[in-house]
């Protein structure tokens, strides 16, 4: 049985990591190229996605290929 995640659910790099099946390094490289959703400031040292924008972001690779 899945959960359902609110759309508007923050996700931290082990989630985003797990869900598009990308490592870190090539998480950030997408960031740094403006390919990829860049996270959300949390505090100092800790940043988050939405789970929206990587979900738009997985959909838009989809159609890509």
């Amino acid at each position: 049985m899945t959960t359902e995640l609110p759309a508007t659910s923050l996700l931290r790099l082990p989630n985003v990591i797990q869900i598009t099946g990308l490592a870190r390094s090539t998480i950030y490289k997408l960031i740094s190229d403006e390919r990829f959703p860049p996270p959300l400031k949390l505090s100092q040292r800790a940043v988050a996605w939405r789970l929206l924008d990587i979900e738009q972001w997985i959909a838009s690779r989809t159609r890509a290929t």
